[in-house]
């Protein structure tokens, strides 16, 4: 992957990749604002594919990021917490899974700061809370509940 900037005027920067180009207008939006965006957006292409791939959709989907950051410079993500509120034709265990599945395997922007960013989450699924403030198992690790998994018999 490569992205190449180019400064166009003022604070107005062009973003070419190797598919498209985008203006980064400063301080319209941010850098910080930019970087958050992808990382989230990212997960939520989890959140559609995933569904779709095992013949279920997603619909609604909204997550927000709320980030706290160092004081003084460098002024790095110190935690960022994900709330997704999304319904779906599937129950809450898959919709949980869906979640976890993004942020510990397929997310490579997440699984990118993981190691240096205390990250947890929030599911609200068909308008019912079904986790609150997890924190990814990965790291640290926490006590999810996943349901029951089918495996291969040993």
């Amino acid at each position: 992957m490569k992205v190449t900037i180019a400064h166009q005027e003022d604070m107005k920067f062009e973003a070419k990749t190797a598919k498209s180009s985008f203006i980064i207008d400063f301080p319209q939006i941010t850098p910080v604002e930019y970087f958050l965006s992808g990382i989230i957006t990212c997960s939520a292409t989890d959140m559609i594919l995933m569904p779709k791939n095992s013949g279920k959709s997603v619909t609604n989907l909204v997550i927000d990021g709320d980030v706290t950051r160092n004081d003084e410079h460098p002024r790095k993500f110190n935690t960022l917490h994900l709330e997704y509120v999304f319904n779906s034709d599937a129950d809450d265990t898959m919709a949980a899974r869906w979640v976890m599945a993004s942020l510990e395997t397929y997310c490579s922007t997440i699984n990118t700061i993981r190691d240096s960013v205390e990250i947890s989450y929030s599911i609200t699924h068909n308008g019912n809370m079904i986790r609150e403030n997890e924190k990814m198992i990965s790291g640290g690790g926490s006590n999810i509940d996943m349901g029951e998994i089918e495996s291969c018999p040993s």
